[in-house]
């Protein structure tokens, strides 16, 4: 056989086998692209899976950063997650040195507002009020990153009550020489708006205080104990 023919013969076998190659190479290709989206597809089911998982995590986190803030009625409450030994051991460090501020305004307060209702002099009283609301607000400031939410909110709320009562008593104090009936009645209003922040909200928002602080470290302790 020579060259020519035995070329003729390649041809034609090649012609004759080609739909079988064309066949094989389509599901070479298609065994390619099933294992590609097979890995694909587990690589997605990997990812939708982490995903869950922190979507998890911060679902958890923000159902107890919502029961730390609200209870049933929707206002705060002290209840939250359990303290561990170091957490507790800072935010007792935190309420050692916001709660005896925050006694001490309320009992300046109540110096100057005293001595305001009596015409006593009361300009001492006045300053040391206000510096010891500035004191306050300037550690609460300070410390409320390690507080309960409920206590900064409880602390925020009591301070700012405190400063307008005292605000209020400046301004009645002001009016001590003014005469008139407009005066008489401006006193009247700001002397009943001061006695219902100082003897109303102001107490009331003292003894939540003082039950938030009592529970948060009581929960600790008892979590700490088991």
């Amino acid at each position: 056989m020579d060259a020519g023919s035995l070329l003729a013969n390649l041809f034609a076998l090649s012609e004759g086998s080609l739909p079988l190659i064309l066949a094989a190479t389509g599901l070479v290709l298609a065994l390619i692209a099933l294992i590609s989206s097979r890995r694909i597809s587990s690589r997605c089911q990997e990812d939708l899976e982490q995903t869950k998982q922190r979507l998890d995590t911060l679902w958890h986190e923000m159902d107890d950063l919502r029961v730390e803030q609200f209870n049933g009625s929707g206002r705060p409450t002290p209840e939250s997650s359990p303290l561990d030994s170091d957490r507790l051991g800072v935010e007792k460090t935190a309420y050692d040195r916001l709660w005896p501020l925050v006694c001490d305004l309320h009992d300046k307060l109540g110096t100057f507002l005293r001595a305001a209702e009596t015409g006593e002099a009361a300009s001492d009283s006045r300053v040391q009020a206000r510096n010891a609301a500035l004191e306050a607000r300037t550690v609460l400031n300070n410390v409320r990153p390690f507080c309960s939410a409920h206590v900064d909110d409880l602390a925020s709320r009591l301070i700012d009550h405190e400063i307008k009562a005292h605000l209020a008593g400046c301004q009645y104090q002001d009016l001590r020489d003014e005469t008139g009936n407009q005066a008489e009645g401006e006193r009247e209003r700001l002397h009943q708006k001061f006695r219902l922040l100082y003897d109303g909200d102001c107490r009331e928002l003292m003894n939540q205080l003082i039950e938030a602080i009592r529970r948060r470290m009581i929960r600790g302790t008892e979590h700490l104990h088991r």
